[in-house]
C-alpha cells in the first residue's frame, strides 16, 4: 500500500504570508488534489498538467463566488511555483 501524498509538506517551502492564510491555501490544495484525484486518478501534483488545473478552476468552481475563485486561482499559482512551472491560467 503506498502512502497519500502529502499537500502540506509539498506546499511547505512555498507558504508564505500569516498563519491564516497559509491554512487556507492547504486546505484549497487538498480540495484541488481531491476533485482531480477523483476525475483523472492523479494524486500527485507532479503528475498534473495544465488542463488538469484548468479543469479545476473552470468546471468544477462554475458554481462559486467570483472570490472564491479568485483565491483558488492564488492557491493554483503558489502550487505551479512550487513545481517550477510557469503556466498561463486564463
Amino acid at each position: 500500500m503506498t502512502k497519500p501524498f502529502d499537500m502540506t509538506l509539498f506546499l511547505s517551502g512555498a507558504l508564505t504570508g500569516s498563519k491564516t492564510t497559509q491554512q487556507r491555501h492547504l486546505r484549497q490544495a487538498r480540495v484541488m488534489q481531491a476533485a482531480i484525484q477523483q476525475r483523472w486518478h492523479l494524486d500527485n501534483p507532479w503528475a498534473w498538467q495544465l488542463k488538469h488545473v484548468r479543469w479545476f478552476l473552470a468546471q468544477h468552481l462554475k458554481d462559486r463566488s467570483d472570490a472564491t475563485r479568485y483565491y483558488y486561482r492564488l492557491t493554483a499559482y503558489l502550487i505551479m511555483k512550487r513545481l517550477g512551472r510557469s503556466w498561463f491560467l486564463f
